[in-house]
């Protein structure tokens, strides 16, 4: 049977390999540990999911190492900025990226001019994953995604939908559903969650496409009414909210989350890879860690570099499709 192998894997490949043959063979992953102060970059501002993970690893590295840990955020550009900035550093295993779908899978589509590619990163693991939710003003009258697609078919362009953002996670959410079902409304982009979440409260908008938090509270209160999750199952924080999926078969192979892994330069020996790997695992796997997670809503996602390499691959993929049948262009500022 002939495989077929990608661009992207013969170069990861052939980086590693001109990388690696210059360690000795001896040199195992349980013996490598950092000869510096391990920096931790984070392209977001402090107190967001992506810096929280990072602050959970640097904490974790430096018990199970006895090293130094520091957390360094470089925001702006959705992720773009700290990002591009940590390609530019040596693959010496001293440094290592958080990464999330902006930055990671959807700037690849939606930028104009990115300054750095794919095939600079070596994807460690994802550390976790937390719904996007749908939900909707009461006065709106709607109460599941069957009834949104009804109004909507038998009301061309009567509704408003509000996001995060042009080309965040939960706008691309909106996208892709209104791809699949062939429906239209109107997007109204705020700057941020807080905002968006605040529009939707005081019905300036009739539907909200966000982050698991902090809509789940406002429905569970009653202020929003919850429609579905995005991801394939539900929710353990809200498990009588259906999914996409669940709602029609158009959306029969809807998937979007927003996930928070860990990312190395390309060309990082593989004993350096397999090292932060294993220690990835662990911290996923503490008491303590697990529980902090919980409370955030989102669940241990843990994986091989290669079964996190096919995700983000996957990712982009999925993510260059809703954004150029969308046309959506953006420039990095």
């Amino acid at each position: 049977m002939t495989r077929l192998i990608s661009r992207r894997t013969v170069l990861s490949g052939a980086a590693a390999l001109s990388t690696s043959s210059l360690w000795p063979r001896s040199v195992k992953a349980a013996d490598w540990r950092p000869t510096d102060t391990v920096r931790i970059i984070v392209p977001a501002a402090p107190g967001g999911s992506t810096d929280v993970i990072g602050r959970y690893l640097a904490q974790h590295l430096q018990q199970a190492w006895g090293v130094t840990a520091v957390v360094e955020n470089k925001s702006g550009g959705c992720g773009t900025i700290g990002t591009a900035y940590y390609v530019q550093q040596k693959p010496d295993g001293n440094s290592i990226l958080v990464g999330n779908p902006g930055p990671n899978a959807v700037a690849y589509s939606i930028f104009r001019s990115l300054s750095y590619k794919p095939e600079q990163l070596q994807p460690l693991s994802n550390a976790i994953r937390i719904p996007n939710i749908v939900s909707a003003h009461p006065s709106s009258g709607i109460k599941s995604i069957k009834e949104l697609i009804a109004y909507l078919k038998a009301n061309p362009d009567k509704l408003n939908y509000g996001s995060s953002g042009v080309g965040q996670s939960p706008h691309l959410t909106a996208v892709w559903f209104l791809q699949l079902t062939g429906l239209k409304m109107t997007h109204i982009p705020f700057r941020g969650a807080g905002p968006a979440l605040t529009g939707a409260l005081g019905g300036d908008v009739a539907i909200l496409f966000d982050n698991l938090y902090p809509s789940l509270p406002q429905t569970e209160d009653g202020k929003l009414v919850a429609l579905a999750v995005t991801t394939p199952e539900r929710s353990f924080k809200a498990p009588n909210i259906p999914t996409m999926r669940e709602s029609a078969p158009e959306l029969a192979n809807f998937d979007v989350s927003s996930w928070f892994g860990m990312f190395m330069q390309a060309g990082t020996p593989r004993h350096i890879v397999d090292t932060y790997n294993a220690e990835i695992k662990k911290m996923l796997e503490r008491a303590d860690i697990k529980k902090n997670i919980e409370a955030m809503g989102a669940v241990p996602d843990y994986g091989t570099p290669e079964q996190f390499t096919a995700f983000i691959d996957n990712e982009i993929k999925k993510f260059a499709g809703i954004i150029n049948r969308e046309g959506l262009k953006m420039d990095v500022n």
